[in-house]
């Protein structure tokens, strides 16, 4: 996460979104050191959707939104 580690809005969506994966598949996204365990990860796939929204509006993403 970048701003020194402080989520931004597209982080927590992402973290939210993960919580709600169902059965085996899910128990990766849960637990008290899930989030830690999966930053890294996370942060590339938060990464690659901004580039994404960058290059397909040609516009920054808002500060308001994402660090």
């Amino acid at each position: 996460m970048s701003a020194g580690d402080k989520p931004d809005y597209v982080d927590k969506a992402l973290e939210a979104a993960e919580k709600k994966i169902p059965g085996k598949a899910g128990e990766r996204f849960r637990g008290p050191d899930a989030v830690k365990k999966n930053r890294a990860m996370n942060e590339k796939i938060t990464d690659a959707l901004r580039r994404g929204f960058e290059k397909l509006t040609g516009k920054k993403v808002p500060s308001k939104v994402s660090n």
